[in-house]
């Protein structure tokens, strides 16, 4: 199979068959395998009823439906692993992506040879202040925090290698970052594409200003994520050892000092010294132990899903 298109969505009834048509007339016109994935991320409008119809009408059409509402990076990790086409396609259902994008990414995919494309919304019909701004500021952080060098993270169309997304772990917000993810993960044939991006036809957005808020946050755990998350001890422990030096020196200091040198001088407890000692070598305890819990952590953890079905199309 050539394509999976995987299509996380949230209350978007009004759009689906609009999108639907037009993108089985692009796979089709370019004489492309295809599948296209559905993910209802607990949707009340009747998202779901209108998915099960298409699929119903076209074996193309696949769909999972989420108990509740888990959030975008769990439906793309459900998505991503039931996707079956040698090119995985994702983008959202709101028509603001266009599916005319898709024939070009895919190529750039199987015949240059990237392991993943990321679209770039140059000219967006967004509200500036609300959503252009933040998102450059947002964007800028992210360059310069995780080294890859795209202009627009948060872009809903990206084209992947089939191995990229059967080997990156999207969860809790990460969505923005899977160019990332893949990175860390050992794929670093990353580029991006300018693509056309569309006002919104229907409904509104299921974003507010939190996302940006949230996704600097997401931003701080990648970072960390990245460097530590396979050895916390070498940040914690590195951090609790030099503090715990630092309190040991003061109190040696205060020791030798009070023993031998102001026998009589003022009692220990009275003095600054004394204080910033007993701080360094609780809080580099504390660190230690952070780091080597962590550890311990690691090695016990098991895999667990995320998010519960309620029902499977075709998969």
């Amino acid at each position: 199979m050539n394509i999976s298109v995987v299509i996380p969505l949230l209350n978007e009834q009004e759009s689906l068959n609009e999108l639907y048509h037009w993108i089985a007339k692009v796979m089709q016109s370019n004489s492309f395998s295809y599948e296209i994935i559905f993910i209802d991320d607990g949707s009340t409008d009747g998202s779901w009823d209108t998915i099960t119809q298409l699929s119903e009408q076209d074996t193309n059409v696949k769909g999972i439906r989420f108990l509740k509402n888990f959030g975008k990076s769990q439906a793309l990790h459900a998505g991503f692993g039931a996707a079956h086409g040698d090119v995985v396609i994702t983008m959202d259902a709101d028509l603001q992506d266009n599916p005319e994008e898709i024939p070009e990414m895919y190529d750039m995919i199987a015949k240059e040879g990237y392991d993943l494309i990321s679209g770039w919304k140059k000219k967006r019909y967004d509200s500036v202040i609300a959503k252009n701004l933040p998102s450059k500021l947002f964007n800028a952080a992210a360059r310069k925090t995780s080294g890859v060098k795209l202009h627009d993270f948060n872009c809903g169309l990206k084209a992947y290698k089939n191995s990229v997304v059967k080997n990156i772990d999207v969860h809790g917000e990460m969505h923005r970052y899977i160019p990332v993810l893949a990175k860390n993960a050992g794929f670093t044939k990353i580029g991006e594409k300018v693509v056309l991006h569309q006002a919104r036809k229907y409904g509104k957005t299921k974003f507010g200003m939190s996302r940006f808020i949230n996704g600097f946050l997401d931003l701080v755990t990648i970072w960390f994520m990245s460097r530590f998350g396979k050895r916390p001890m070498h940040f914690f422990g590195l951090i609790g050892t030099l503090l715990f030096i630092v309190g040991f020196c003061f109190s040696l200091y205060l020791g030798i000092d009070k023993l031998f040198i102001e026998k009589k001088g003022r009692l220990i407890a009275q003095r600054p010294e004394f204080y910033l000692a007993l701080t360094s070598m609780i809080l580099g305890t504390q660190f230690f132990l952070a780091g080597f819990l962590g550890e311990i952590i690691l090695t016990s953890k098991r895999d667990k899903e995320r998010y519960s079905i309620a029902e499977r199309l075709h998969l």
